[in-house]
């Protein structure tokens, strides 16, 4: 989960997933929508892939860019749970369920 909050704390992978949230794009077609260079686009999509929040599928010659749904429907079900109140009106104890939090960031 770590991994997924670094990705999206920066504005430009935040765009990128907001790009690929309308389409499938190459890495061109991303570069293209930035003042920035390709090297930085790719190192961009690099920590997005690390996270699990894009995936690449080879296509002939060019690679397009996805965005995984199952990351955002994990990170929203985390965020439901968090905020989560029980009837009582008392929140969960803060220490519940942190394996859970933690899981895939070895």
């Amino acid at each position: 989960m770590n991994r997924v909050f670094k990705a999206i704390s920066d504005p430009t992978r935040r765009k990128i997933l907001k790009l690929l949230g309308k389409r499938d794009m190459t890495a061109g077609e991303i570069a293209d929508q930035f003042s920035i260079s390709k090297p930085s686009i790719s190192h961009h999509l690099g920590v997005l892939k690390q996270a699990d929040l894009v995936q690449d599928d080879k296509r002939g010659q060019f690679i397009y860019y996805s965005l995984n749904s199952t990351v955002f429907q994990d990170l929203i079900r985390w965020f439901h749970d968090l905020l989560e109140v029980d009837k009582s009106g008392e929140g969960e104890d803060i220490n519940e369920g942190k394996e859970n939090i933690n899981k895939g960031d070895n």
